[in-house]
């Protein structure tokens, strides 16, 4: 199963406004939150695990370079999102929440980690029980105070700006991600990598680099 889906790249999508935010060269990690039971379960984008001693250890066996991922959910952000979850209005009647994240060092290159480099987790997006996505404009409303990934433009995203990020105008490393639209079905996203990523990833994987390429 597929937790996060594919991002399409910009030449298909829509030219109303959206929020572009900085995309990080890192794991994509989901974490599962329900009214009832408070944090329960996360995973990398294709699988899951009970976030209890036991559903740890199975994830830090199949995925020891992401062994870290869970103290620093625990330490940064378990409490805080929490808190958004439970206070705020527009999520009092939401049962399930999932908020994705991506798991980097200062060194993290095509979801790989090296083992010395402090880690964090920055938030990208939130899905809601029976809607989907929330709008990036209200990501960027309710979750502002926290780590999400940098909002790098705001605006039409028009062929300037795609060429402005390939070219390395907005000093990102990997690229960003375009969203726009009211969210759920309505929500779309269109993601842009730089011209020096695609150069970095073709000497480090020659012709395998489109597996690293989403």
């Amino acid at each position: 199963m597929l937790y996060y889906p594919k991002i399409p790249d910009s030449r298909n999508c829509p030219d109303g406004k959206c929020i572009a935010f900085e995309k990080y060269d890192g794991t994509n990690l989901h974490w599962d939150w329900a009214r009832d039971f408070g944090w329960h379960a996360f995973g990398t984008r294709r699988d899951v695990f009970n976030l209890t001693a036991a559903g740890i250890g199975e994830f830090q066996v199949k995925h020891q370079h992401l062994s870290e991922c869970t103290a620093v959910f625990d330490r940064d952000w378990a409490s805080d999102l929490e808190r958004v979850f439970l206070d705020r209005p527009q999520y009092q009647n939401v049962r399930e929440i999932k908020v994705f994240m991506k798991f980097l060092g200062a060194n993290s290159f095509a979801g790989l980690h090296r083992h010395e480099d402090p880690k964090e987790l920055r938030l990208f997006d939130v899905w809601l029980e029976e809607f989907g996505f929330i709008s990036p404009f209200q990501f960027v409303d309710d979750f502002q105070h926290l780590s999400i990934a940098r909002v790098v433009y705001r605006g039409k995203l028009t062929g300037q700006f795609t060429e402005d990020v390939r070219s390395g105008k907005y000093q990102v490393d990997e690229g960003v991600i375009c969203k726009g639209g009211t969210g759920g079905q309505d929500l779309w996203m269109a993601k842009i990598k730089t011209n020096a990523y695609s150069a970095k990833l073709k000497i480090a994987f020659a012709d395998r680099r489109e597996d690293y390429w989403e």
